[in-house]
């Protein structure tokens, strides 16, 4: 904890302090994506995705902070799990008829957009980071709407 607090003081003597009440939010069309879909069919799956996401959020900010403090923690190397897990309950969530056909784009839009946050990891490049996650974020959310609607028979 002692490290974990000196990272955040390094950062917050870079950057100043976020204003109060505010938070990095790394998966925030996710994690509404997926909370909306928690109320239908497949809701148990769903909840996998909500809970998942949640914890990738909070480990993109553990995750984050050290990639902007230029260390080399632990932190650092513990969300490419997470991400992998998200990915997989998201798959399981869709379908995997759906996922490796009609929703195929997303499966591979999803990968594509893992693979470039994980690359921001390995090259510790916060900045990378950030941008990389905005187009995660955006390929998981259309994954869990595109497939909510195919189930409904609407046109993806």
């Amino acid at each position: 904890m002692p490290r974990a607090r000196a990272i955040e003081t390094a950062i917050t003597a870079r950057t100043g302090p976020l204003p109060t009440g505010r938070h990095c939010s790394f998966l925030p069309l996710t994690r509404d994506a997926a909370a909306r879909v928690c109320r239908g069919e497949r809701a148990e799956r769903a909840s996998a995705v909500l809970r998942l996401a949640t914890e990738v959020e909070s480990a993109a900010g553990d995750c984050w902070t050290v990639l902007l403090a230029g260390c080399d923690a632990p932190a650092r190397w513990a969300l490419s799990p997470r991400l992998r897990r998200l990915s997989e309950a998201t798959s399981l969530y869709a379908g995997t008829s759906w996922w490796f056909a009609a929703g195929s784009v997303h499966r591979r839009k999803v990968a594509s957009t893992q693979s470039h946050v994980e690359d921001a990891v390995a090259d510790g490049d916060g900045q990378e980071f950030a941008k990389a996650f905005i187009g995660y974020d955006n390929a998981m959310a259309c994954a869990v709407v595109c497939a909510q609607a195919a189930r409904r028979g609407h046109r993806q």
